[in-house]
Order: C-alpha cells, then structure tokens, then sequence
C-alpha cells in the first residue's frame, strides 16, 4: 500500500525512479492512487513544480495516469515493467473462458509447413545481411487479398505482430504529447501501449457497427492526430464496421485529412463478414492485418500497408533497428496462405457458432451480449468486480472489462472459442445468476 511505500528523492529524475522502483517491485499497485503534488512536495521539501516535473515524466512512460480531480494514479498496466497485472488467476478446477486466445484445435499444424518452408530455403542462396525485408510470395499474396477487399495499391512491410506494427506507424508520424483516438471499450494492449509512446489517448465510442462518427467527429475537431479503428472482430465487443458506418466515418475522415488512420484487421481469415476499409481516405494511413488469430500466435507475424511515406517512414527506421522479419516464417504464414493452410470459412464457422450460441443463451434469460464477430462476446454489467467474483465461485473465469475501458460502462469479457455446445446453457446461466437483466449498449456511455 502506498502508506508502507515512502517516495523519495529531491530532483524530479530521483522522485520519477523513486516510484518507478516501486511499482516494479509490486510496492505500488495498479490503480493505487498516488500523494497529490502539494503534498508530496511538501513531504519531500521540494518545488510543487519539481513534483510536477516528476509526474509528467512517469505519465509520459506509461507508469501513471491522470484522471482530473481524482489524481494520479498507477496504470493497470504499466509500460515500465514486465510484471503482469489485472491478470485473472484461475483456480484449479474453474473454466478459462478470459485468455482472448483462439481454439488450438482451429490453428493449423505448423511443423509441416516449417519443414515445407525450411526446404524451399535448401533450393535458394541463404538469406543474409542485406536481403530484400519482404519474401516476395508473401508480398504477393498479401497484397491480392487486400486488392480483392478494397485495400487502395500501396507497399507491403512484415513486422512481429499488429502491435509492433501500430508501434512504429504511431513513432512514425507522432510526437510526445499528441493525441490518438482509440475505440472505448477497446483493446488492452494498444491501451496501454498509447501512453507508453508518450502519446495520450482520447476515447471514441462504439456499438455493433464500430466507432461511432459523432465521437471520431468530436476528437478530430479537438485535436486528436490519428485515429486507430478495428475493422471486424472487434475486441472485446465484436463490432464490425458495417458498410454505412465506414460510408459515415469516411466522411468525418475527408474532413480531416492530416489525421493518421491506423485500421486493425486481425480478424483477417477468421470472420465471415466482408472487409468495408477506411484506407486511404486520409493522407497518412495503414491497414494491418495479423496472422496471430488464424494461424497462431506464436508466428508473430503481420502485414501492412500503407500511403507511401508512412511506409518508407517505418521500414526506414525497421532497418535500424531488427532489419527483418524471419523469411521462413514469412513463408509459412505465405503457404498457410495461399495453399488453404486455414480454411477460412470452417474457422469463421466454427466461432460464429458458438458466439451466437451464447449470445442466444444469455438473451433467453434476460441478458444483453454483444458479439457480432471474432472470438469474444462482451456483456456490459452493473457492478464489474461482483460479476467476476460470482461467476469464478460458479466455476467460470472471465476477462474483467477494466482492462478494456477508458471511459465505458463496466461490462465482462468471454472468450468463446474454445466453448462446447454443452458448456453455453450453464455459462449463460451462471452469468444470469451473476448479473442479473438490464444492461445496455456498449457504447451507452456517450
């Protein structure tokens, strides 16, 4: 507790580390809420501003956060340490239905496919220092299904996933203290990676068709710089933008064309609904597009596009730093691909069936889900921190949505892809029993 915590130092740079230490070591918690600056200044015998100094610091590295009146306080998941928080512990014997991961039984079969990559290296010069980033069969596939979905013509990058690419598109256009629009309830990680970046971000409501244009209208107005939007699978809500909600959002975006759009398209090969792609309607703009869902994350492998400068930008400043992505892997993910590694349709089946599954359940006893794609359903409660509580005494671990909110209502996250058509009437009871009728949109908060 912040009580048995003494924060020290005289110098902002001493009082920053004096606190950074502390929530490393776990002696300051998530959420705890730390001294206001008078009074820590007074404390420490220092310069309200030197105090000042101190939290500005911390907020900019991702440690703390300022919510107005009520102070500051630790992030729920501070970028400066690798301790893990807001982590749900699920008792031996307790169903995981919290982890946002897909089913294993869904992902393909990768040794096979390492080995077929592997091979074909044995018929080509090894890949050394220097070598084109891209594999040019990946850049090809790639780039065909993002023409047949509408992407506008642009390069293809490889990065480790879609959160090293939204790092270094964010890192590429933006400075510290900047603003990025982000979807509220929205994902975790990008939550707290915003901060981490020395960013700030502004929170942008959502329902089953995505951001809602009054909102992104609103911040764009007020100053946001980019603008991060998930184009299908939305996590945790599912939402997927929905052809006249794209039409409605491109319009606000014609009206601010300098604003950096990032879209997320990790639901690539796992949703059944068509891509509607907000790119290119601003002049700086990516569209990225995971492999972690369908194929596994453990590939750690995404593709991109983008206007052209935002594309130098990135692979420009790729090449100081990691160079490339692994080109086996880049043809493993190349293969599962084009060869119907993952057969799309039965994946995107297979989820669909058991998120509508329990959506029906929980609808026939009262309650109100939302999941109009990918692997969650989200379920706006009363009372967050009762509702996790009941239903892990009921046997069933779910995602807490503080993880998921800046703003928003609380609400729970379920993860159904692993779900049975025996589990969905008891996991919809034992959520009846644990929250109770009545809960609204996941955007009511606007």
């Amino acid at each position: 507790m912040l009580g048995e915590y003494r924060i020290t130092g005289r110098g902002a740079a001493e009082i920053s580390a004096s606190v950074e230490r502390a929530v490393g070591a776990g002696e300051l918690e998530p959420g705890q809420p730390l001294p206001p600056m008078r009074e820590l200044a007074e404390r420490l015998g220092v310069n309200p501003n030197t105090v000042a100094a101190a939290y500005r610091t911390l907020r900019e590295r991702g440690v703390i956060e300022t919510a107005g009146r009520r102070g500051s306080r630790v992030r729920a998941k501070p970028a400066t340490t690798g301790r893990e928080y807001i982590r749900v512990e699920v008792p031996e014997g307790v169903r995981d239905v919290s982890d946002g991961n897909p089913d294993p039984a869904l992902l393909p079969a990768l040794g096979p496919v390492f080995a077929a990559a592997a091979a074909e290296q044995g018929d080509r010069d090894p890949v050394l220092y220097g070598h084109a980033p891209v594999d040019p069969g990946l850049a090809r596939v790639a780039r065909a299904e993002l023409d047949a979905d509408g992407v506008p013509d642009g390069p293809v990058a490889v990065a480790s996933g879609s959160l090293d690419a939204m790092e270094r598109v964010l890192a590429a256009h933006l400075k510290p203290g900047d603003t990025v629009a982000v979807e509220d309830p929205g994902w975790g990680s990008l939550l707290d990676l915003v901060p981490a970046l020395g960013l700030r971000t502004v929170a942008v409501g959502v329902d089953d068709e995505g951001p809602l244009p009054g909102d992104v209208r609103r911040v764009l107005e007020s100053g946001a710089r980019a603008l991060v939007v998930t184009d299908r699978a939305q996590n945790p809500t599912g939402a997927a933008l929905s052809p006249a909600r794209a039409r409605a959002l491109r319009a606000v975006l014609r009206d601010h064309p300098a604003t950096l759009l990032v879209e997320d398209d990790h639901g690539h090969r796992i949703v059944d609904l068509p891509m509607h792609p907000l790119a290119g309607t601003t002049q700086s703009w990516t569209l990225i597009r995971s492999a972690a869902k369908a194929c596994g994350p453990d590939l750690r492998l995404a593709v991109f596009t983008g206007d052209p400068v935002t594309l130098d930008r990135v692979r420009g400043r790729q090449r100081l730093g990691p160079g490339w992505v692994s080109h086996v892997t880049q043809r493993v993910v190349a293969r599962l691909w084009s060869e119907d590694g993952v057969d799309a349709r039965a994946v995107a089946a297979a989820y669909g069936h058991r998120r509508d599954g329990l959506l029906d359940a929980l609808a026939a006893r009262g309650i109100t889900g939302y999941g109009r794609s990918g692997l969650n359903v989200w379920i706006p409660v009363p009372d967050e921190t009762g509702a996790v509580a009941r239903l892990l005494h009921a046997g069933w671990a779910v995602a807490p949505g503080a993880r998921f909110r800046l703003g928003a209502p609380p609400g729970i996250r379920i993860t159904v892809s692993t779900l049975t058509d025996d589990d969905i009437g008891p996991l919809a009871g034992a959520v009846a029993a644990a929250v109770g009728p009545g809960a609204g949109p996941p955007g009511s908060h606007v």
